[in-house]
């Protein structure tokens, strides 16, 4: 199957902008692989035996595109980053209400066999430690958050992500390199 071409997914994304919500389910078909690898990207850095799967979190991230009202989506390098960022927001969700569930919210005895699996795996933590950051950054800088989620989260490139931001290559440069230098100093310093 050939990949769908830009201008197939923008004429899409007008139909959407003017009130066409079957487009979106017209839309989905055509970009159904490239979302997929976008969720295999996320669900890598996830811990292994994650509940989600590819399939789940593409599924879950559809459900959330179509329940959003207002969102405009511009082309199609804006459609990947909303929804790579719709994606990391699902497995943000999903590592909190985890790690909830570990501090004993919803009251849940956990069998004495399975504490030490819970011990051991942190990437829920650090996952929810990493949004926290984020949400730090937007206070200070919003482009640079708007710029982690697109080039990190998205896998979009640089031009892709200038063109989704509308914004110059040089700034999502710049941005970038004060996102990853601000964010190191976050997460050295426990955020």
């Amino acid at each position: 199957m050939t990949a769908p071409s830009q201008h197939d997914v923008t004429s899409l994304l007008d139909a959407l902008r003017g009130g066409d919500r079957a487009a979106l389910d017209v839309l989905f078909p055509l970009v159904y692989d490239e979302l997929r690898r976008l969720a295999r990207r996320h669900l890598a850095r996830e811990r292994p035996g994650h509940t989600l799967d590819s399939v789940a979190l593409v599924n879950e991230a559809y459900l959330k595109l179509v329940d959003q009202d207002g969102v405009r989506l511009q082309n199609r390098a804006h459609f990947f980053a909303v929804s790579a960022r719709t994606m990391r927001s699902i497995l943000v969700d999903h590592a909190r209400a985890r790690n909830a569930a570990k501090r004993g919210g919803g009251g849940v005895a956990v069998p004495l066999a399975e504490v030490a699996d819970l011990l051991s795996d942190s990437q829920a933590e650090r996952l929810e430690i990493l949004d926290d950051a984020l949400a730090h950054l937007s206070d200070v800088n919003a482009e640079a958050r708007r710029v982690v989620e697109c080039l990190y989260f998205g896998g979009l490139t640089l031009s892709e992500t200038a063109m989704a931001l509308d914004m110059s290559v040089a700034t999502v440069r710049r941005r970038w390199s004060f996102a990853k230098a601000w964010l190191g100093r976050a997460l050295q310093a426990g955020v």
